[in-house]
């Protein structure tokens, strides 16, 4: 076999594979992984890996070898090309300040005994009587993976307060024990000046400090902990399995949203300042203790493929929490992406729920219905 022949068909097989991904992503809707856009008709792109292999001249054992060494090559240009084309396709450019169809946001400072607490007021069009305030996890900032959630909570008409933990994003102060908890209360405190029910939702150390910050007195009218962890113990083979997860078929939907460049981009943070490592702070919180010290209706969630924290730490929280407690393992969600896997954001969804219920009752007792009968 010539050069010319081993060169052609290398380059067919590379088109047949971004053919195949270019279809697979119009068909799935999958428009961060596709450099063609939404323009291009269905058929001109099953037509690249229909017209790419036939009339090949190559053996069919060199055609097997082409396409498995062009396979990665292909993934590579995919997604480069992909990214490259689909810029704009950022959910983290749906949270800056500004004004959006479904909602308002707005950029402050909340002023504290000691510094100050970063935040972002998202508002729903229209009235709402509800609120809660969202704590993100260790190295995060108060926009990371959390599109999801908000797009579905303004579809209930309810405001969200996303704050920077002490240590994160732009927060000045450092993370430390116990000051911050204060954190929550100067949130949900802001909250309560403005709203008649206000929710807490804590994500993995966010969770372990909305549980303590509530067990201490600070009062909301529900409790959503994601991931929490009782203790940090994993290894560097739990990290690559975490990682593992991210590539799973289920989370493909994900790039309807943004692109792979996007996704990786909105891990990257500014380093945490501490003075308590995160490890040591999550044991001084104490989860566990915290839990069979909340009196309020509790939302726990956690990951069936969380490599971070276990399924079984997950179950020694389970037996912490109060008997009322709402508890769920969401299969195949892992440690990142618990917070945008359709059925975590169905059941927060409907934990959220109530507290619209809960609002609407309120607002019947204070203004009870007149009686238009005439009776």
């Amino acid at each position: 076999m010539n050069r010319m022949t081993v060169i052609t068909t290398f380059l067919r097989t590379l088109a047949f594979w971004l053919g195949m991904f270019e279809s697979l992503a119009g068909a799935r809707k999958w428009w961060g992984l596709s450099w063609l856009g939404r323009s291009v008709p269905s058929a001109f792109r099953w037509a690249l890996p229909v017209l790419a292999l036939p009339g090949m001249r190559a053996r069919r054992g060199w055609l097997l070898v082409s396409l498995l060494l062009t396979l990665p090559v292909a993934v590579w240009i995919q997604i480069k090309a992909s990214s490259r084309r689909n810029k704009m396709l950022n959910p983290l450019l749906r949270l800056h300040p500004g004004q959006y169809p479904m909602y308002t946001i707005s950029r402050f400072d909340i002023p504290m005994l000691d510094g100050y607490l970063p935040a972002l007021h998202v508002v729903p069009q229209g009235e709402t009587q509800t609120a809660m305030c969202i704590l993100h996890g260790s190295g995060c900032d108060k926009t990371s993976y959390i599109w999801r959630m908000i797009d579905m909570l303004m579809e209930q008409s309810i405001a969200v307060l996303l704050v920077d933990l002490d240590g994160h994003g732009e927060n000045p102060r450092p993370q430390s024990f116990p000051e911050i908890t204060e954190d929550v209360a100067t949130a949900v405190g802001w909250l309560r000046e403005r709203y008649e029910r206000v929710g807490l939702l804590g994500i993995s150390l966010g969770g372990c400090i909305a549980a303590r910050a509530v067990a201490d007195g600070v009062e909301v009218d529900r409790l959503a902990l994601l991931e929490a962890p009782p203790l940090l113990h994993y290894t560097q083979r739990d990290v690559w399995r975490e990682a593992a997860a991210l590539v799973r078929p289920n989370l493909l939907d994900l790039f309807n949203d943004c692109t792979v460049e996007h996704m990786l981009g909105a891990w990257i943070t500014t380093p945490i300042r501490a003075r308590i490592g995160t490890h040591d702070l999550i044991a001084a919180l104490d989860l566990l203790g915290s839990l069979s010290r909340i009196h309020v209706p509790l939302l726990l969630l956690y990951g069936g493929s969380d490599a971070i924290v276990k399924p079984r730490q997950a179950e020694q929280a389970r037996r912490a929490a109060p008997p009322a407690t709402t508890y769920a393992l969401v299969r195949w969600a892992s440690h990142l992406t618990l917070v945008l896997t359709p059925a975590a954001l169905r059941l927060v969804g409907e934990w959220a729920a109530h507290l619209n219920q809960q609002a609407h009752a309120a607002q019947d007792v204070q203004h009870p219905q007149q009686d238009r009968s005439g009776v």
